[in-house]
Parts: C-alpha cells; structure tokens; sequence
C-alpha cells in the first residue's frame, strides 16, 4: 500500500461517484428546499416563537454538517484500483458468491468501510470477515469469529 492510501480511505470508483452524486444533491436541491422552508416561514411572523423556523434552521445545521462530513470523506478518498490478486481471488472490488455453512448463499463485494452496505451485497475490506475473506481464492473455506459465533464460508465463485 503506498504512503497516500495509507493516509486516505480506501474506496471504489463506484463509491466515489455515488459520494459525489450525493454531495451535488445535498448541495443543490436539498439546500434550496430548506431556503424556501426558512423564508417560507420567516413570512409568518415573530421568529422567537415560530417553530416551522426554528425547525427548518435545526434541519439546515445539520444538512450542512452531513455536507461538511462527506466533504471530507471526499478529500480523504483514495480510489483502490481492483487488486489483482489473481482471478480466482476475492480482493477489494471484486464481487465474490459465498456459501455460509447454513446452506444460505450471499453475494457481496469487498469495499471500503465507508460505502459497506449487507443490504446491497457491499461488504468491508475491513470488517472481521472482510478481513478472513479477503485475498482468498475460490473453493477455500474460510473460518470467521463472529459475535454468534464461528462460521464457515466457502467461496464459489469471483468476478
């Protein structure tokens, strides 16, 4: 790894484009909904006891916090390019079909810990089975603590 990733976050192409899709919403159209929140409700009247106001001015504070946060997720992105580890190897940015030893089959890719999402089959290079999982080739099983205990997961297949 070299010296900027180490210093930045790793994440995929596909990460960061969504982060910045993100950031261009939040920037654009969120900002304008809650500038016509507050002057909608500034035309109501006595602002110390107006709550449409004082609401909509809480919702903008944090609004701008959630825009200042990706911001600097933004700055810290490193792109990690699909690593090649061999084809048959699950690496970061790679989507592997995994069988858990319950019989029931997952399909995740291996991201970053900022885009991870289960729900979306995204899965961080850095969670413990991100970790166990990570580099090894298609038909291993791997063993993985987990807070219900060990598991076993076979890899069948990566693309």
């Amino acid at each position: 790894m070299s010296e900027s990733e180490e210093a930045g976050e790793s994440i995929t192409a596909e990460g960061l484009a969504q982060l910045k899709a993100e950031l261009e919403e939040l920037e654009g159209p969120a900002r304008e909904q809650i500038a016509e929140r507050l002057k909608v409700a500034r035309e109501l009247g006595d602002l110390k006891e107006n709550a449409e106001y004082h609401i909509a001015k809480e919702d903008q504070a944090h609004l701008e916090t959630k825009i200042q946060r990706l911001r600097e997720r933004e700055k810290n992105a490193v792109v990690a390019d699909v690593e090649s580890a061999g084809a048959d190897s699950f690496a970061f940015g790679r989507t592997a079909v995994l069988t858990d030893d319950s019989g029931r089959t997952h399909s995740w890719t291996l991201v970053g810990s900022t885009e991870a999402n289960l729900a979306e089959g995204k899965l961080s290079a850095e969670s413990p089975v991100g970790q166990a999982l990570r580099n090894r080739k298609v038909g291993e099983q791997v063993k993985v603590s987990t807070p219900k205990g060990e598991r076993t997961f076979t890899i069948d297949s990566v693309s």
